[in-house]
């Protein structure tokens, strides 16, 4: 069932109508919490992650299931696409991240260093790194053509909540239940800014905006904030959700209007307009926390992620 907070409104062109999301499909294909769902960049295809220690790569087109993905002997919290959408890499509570190859489903890499469970990951725009994000409160970049790490970042006093490349790979971005976000450069991993340093709440997800400028952020005080990279000052509010506990993703929808979509724990998920601020529709349905979203490259197509009393991806589509 999808509420629409208003009757019309709200869409990006401030007159024209918003189109409701619908329901599409369920896909059940995971034995417990999906953790993480991401469409490939090409579009083609969607992954998701699971404590059931796999992950299932489905066809964006008819959500059937291509392959599942088994050898992390503990639960995944994280993956992330290549840019060519080729390979994916996924981080473990086992402690390493793994490189498989999505067109076989093979595992290519086994990438071990981290000393705690690897809770986050992504790849830089040119896919020849990749960084991750531990409880063992280092930041790790790896070189992706011969699976060692490179470089180890130590910035943060607790667990790594988050990590992200900018558009131009020049930049990497974290957040940790430290309370702080912090980027970073990619040449002398020096650290450039700090964005949050509040101790409390802990920052719970962190991503640049597509074009690099804008940064969002979730902290856990049902709280999500749009910062402007340049001048390090935050310009927008986005509430009404619930976020307390889980570290649940946000992102940006540009395929039609400019939205920002984020899970929740009341088992819904939230789309608000990016520039009005006002929250436009609430997605029901799941019956567990809804800790993952991912929007199509070029469709008005979302998928959803619930946590183990639910289990279940859920596809959701704009009619045009």
């Amino acid at each position: 069932m999808a509420t629409s907070a208003n009757s019309g409104g709200g869409g990006g062109g401030g007159n024209q109508t918003y189109k409701p999301y619908r329901h599409l499909k369920t896909l059940t294909g995971h034995e417990n919490a999906v953790s993480c769902v991401k469409f490939s960049n090409d579009g083609t295809l969607l992954a998701s992650a699971s404590l059931d220690k796999t992950l299932i790569i489905w066809s964006s087109a008819t959500l059937s299931l291509l392959h599942r993905l088994v050898g992390h002997s503990e639960g995944i919290s994280d993956l992330a696409w290549s840019s060519d959408s080729h390979y994916i890499c996924s981080a473990s509570d086992d402690c390493t991240l793994r490189i498989w190859d999505a067109t076989g489903g093979d595992c290519v890499k086994i990438l071990r260093g981290h000393s705690d469970a690897v809770f986050c990951v992504n790849f830089n725009p040119q896919s020849s790194y990749i960084v991750s994000g531990s409880f063992d409160e280092s930041i790790r970049v790896w070189d992706v053509k011969t699976g060692k790490c490179v470089q180890i970042i130590n910035g943060h006093s607790m667990p790594i909540t988050s990590v992200h490349y900018n558009r131009e790979g020049t930049l990497i971005l974290s957040a940790s239940h430290d309370g702080s976000c912090k980027v970073w450069d990619t040449k002398t991993f020096a650290p450039l800014k700090t964005l949050i340093d509040d101790k409390v709440p802990a920052v719970s997800f962190a991503k640049f905006s597509p074009n690099g400028k804008f940064i969002l952020v979730a902290t856990l005080n049902d709280t999500l904030k749009l910062w402007n990279y340049g001048s390090g000052k935050f310009l927008k509010i986005y509430s009404g959700h619930v976020n307390r506990v889980y570290c649940i993703t946000s992102t940006f929808s540009v395929t039609n209007g400019r939205y920002i979509v984020s899970g929740s724990e009341d088992c819904c998920v939230y789309l608000w307009d990016l520039q009005q601020k006002n929250m436009i529709q609430r997605l029901e349905g799941h019956t567990d926390t809804v800790v993952s979203v991912t929007c199509h490259p070029t469709e008005n197509k979302i998928a959803s992620a619930g946590l183990a009393r639910d289990a279940t991806v859920r596809v959701w589509v704009q009619d045009s």
